[in-house]
């Protein structure tokens, strides 16, 4: 392993970590549901993630993770029936009926099963990866190289999702998952 790719890693199970305690107190009757709140003129809908839609969302990334590295990401790839609920750009539905959006089990364990794997994966590549230019076009003007892609999926993005759940969570009355 290379020890800026042990860097990464480290901080990638921090955030893993972290997503495992978000969890807490979160049942399959909330996963998929958008906070509400009373007003003088009726029921207001909170219009944020959900934990459904993080999760189900980050678990599209484990395998865009070994595109980006070079590695083949079928291993770790999310059910095909994710891509359209959770690609980027896709609207969050509240889901009071549990109709949208697969079990909060099924999400879970794509995400736990794809970022576990694919930090494995990455952990053992020789740091020289981390210089190559990024392969996807798209990422490419904003990534220019690999190590830069996987730094900010590993880092940045994942963990802006989890602030969105920690909000989510106090919405419903969780407490603070730290």
């Amino acid at each position: 392993m290379g020890q800026v790719f042990e860097q990464l890693i480290v901080a990638a199970r921090r955030g893993r970590g972290l997503s495992e305690k978000m969890l807490v107190g979160v049942t399959q009757q909330t996963f998929a549901r958008k906070p509400r709140f009373e007003t003088s003129t009726g029921t207001k809908v909170i219009d944020c993630n959900h934990p459904a839609f993080v999760y189900g969302h980050l678990s599209l990334y484990p395998s865009r993770l070994l595109m980006l590295a070079g590695l083949d990401p079928a291993p770790v790839a999310a059910p095909a029936e994710f891509t359209d609920l959770f690609k980027a750009g896709v609207e969050c539905k509240d889901d009071p009926e549990g109709t949208i959006y697969p079990s909060m089990e099924k999400i879970t364990q794509a995400f736990y099963r794809g970022h576990d794997a694919a930090y494995e994966r990455i952990a053992a590549l020789d740091d020289s990866v981390l210089q190559n230019p990024t392969p996807d076009e798209r990422y490419r003007q904003s990534f220019p190289t690999v190590g830069i892609a996987l730094t900010f999926m590993l880092t940045s993005h994942f963990m802006m999702h989890m602030g969105q759940v920690s909000t989510w969570r106090r919405c419903f009355g969780l407490p603070s998952a730290m």
